[in-house]
């Protein structure tokens, strides 16, 4: 067994595994072992929730490709930068100018040898760009990386853990999503590939569904048990992350759900049958364009897989591309005339609008015809 001490070299660039399984048991020794290293360079995933061991200024440089929730501080005080990345553009920036030395994850033994275990995203893709893995071996978290044992020659054990996957529930579903899901369901036919994702719109939609379907999406969350156990899921989901509690860790376990980015994102593979795409917003323009990055105040999130899920499913043969969105938040209309930063996804990737109060089918329309639509479904007039 090897210390990390022993793999950060003076100049490197070292990725950290993410999401709710990262290696938080090493935060603190990589950082300490990069600021005596010198000139090392800091490559983050999606993290969800904050790290205390985090140290920035121990790296000559830190970037993320998605901030989420644990690193919205950071980048809102100029540690981590935070280049806007959709990511599907992830690979091509591991095998380009962010192609990491090192790859410090979280693993999990399996026949053969080992895998990454409560997400696969980018991790993959950092090994094929030439990364050695400096696995901690973990005894918690769930098998369900659907890939091949990771190559021996390529993995060194730095460590182990008892640490289970991070949990994170939806934010309580009240009666606008409720109403929104309500809209929602009758949108979903039976059988159709749905990208599902986190968040109490989809947690509500989940509940309203009486067709079958399947999920394919960047995030898998717990509702996917519900679903499965009334009967209504169809195959294993396809996914990179899980996103819920030790029930959804132990109804993944030995399920091949979770792959790397190339594959769940890949447009082909996306658009080649009927594909929703269900995907919600900090705030949408009148002419239909979205912003789900943040406010004017500071960084909510990233760009994430959002434009290349509407993208796709606007190109599918008997798909959607929705947005999803209340049509107020904490008393703020969430149509605006102006985007308070850039936009995310283009309005030509918006077919359809569903808030509380109904839909807005935008699919043929003019530019002015859409206008009209938003405003009408928002009671423009009345905000």
């Amino acid at each position: 067994m090897e210390s990390l001490s022993d793999l950060v070299r003076p100049g490197a660039t070292i990725a950290l595994g993410d999401g709710f399984g990262a290696p938080r048991g090493v935060t603190a020794e990589l950082c300490a072992a990069a600021a005596k290293a010198g000139g090392v360079r800091l490559v983050l995933g999606w993290v969800p929730e904050p790290d205390p061991a985090l140290d920035p200024t121990a790296f000559a440089d830190a970037r993320t490709v998605m901030p989420g929730w644990g690193l919205r501080d950071l980048v809102d005080r100029g540690l981590v930068a935070h280049p806007p990345v959709r990511m599907s553009g992830v690979p091509a920036l591991l095998h380009g100018p962010w192609r990491p030395d090192l790859l410090v994850a979280s693993l999990v033994p399996v026949p053969g040898g080992y895998a990454f275990g409560s997400e696969v995203s980018w991790q993959r893709t950092a090994i094929d760009a030439g990364a050695t893995v400096a696995g901690v071996v973990s005894r918690a978290l769930p098998r369900a990386d659907a890939g091949a044992p990771l190559p021996a020659d390529r993995v060194v054990v730095i460590g182990g853990s008892d640490r289970p996957a991070g949990t994170l529930r939806p934010s309580p579903t009240g009666p606008d999503q409720v109403a929104i899901a309500r809209h929602l369901a009758p949108l979903i036919p039976e059988g159709v590939r749905l990208q599902l994702g986190f968040g109490a719109v989809p947690a509500a939609l989940a509940a309203e569904l009486r067709v079958p379907v399947r999920i394919d999406s960047g995030l898998l969350p717990e509702a996917v048990v519900d679903l499965d156990e009334r009967g209504l899921l169809l195959g294993d989901p396809v996914a990179m992350y899980l996103v819920g509690g030790p029930r959804l860790h132990a109804w993944a376990d030995g399920r091949p759900l979770l792959h790397p980015v190339e594959r769940v994102l890949d447009p082909g593979r996306l658009s080649a049958d009927p594909f929703i795409a269900i995907n919600t917003a900090v705030e949408i323009d009148h002419d239909g364009q979205v912003n789900v990055e943040g406010t004017a105040r500071g960084v909510l999130g990233g760009i994430g897989g959002h434009a290349d899920y509407a993208a796709a499913a606007t190109r599918s043969i008997g798909g959607l591309s929705v947005i999803a969105i209340p049509t107020r938040h904490r008393g703020r209309p969430t149509l605006v005339e102006r985007l308070s930063r850039p936009v995310t996804t283009p309005s030509q990737d918006v077919e359809v609008v569903v808030t509380e109060r109904g839909v807005a089918d935008l699919r043929g329309l003019s530019r002015a015809e859409r206008r009209a639509a938003l405003a009408d479904l928002w009671g423009a007039n009345r905000l």
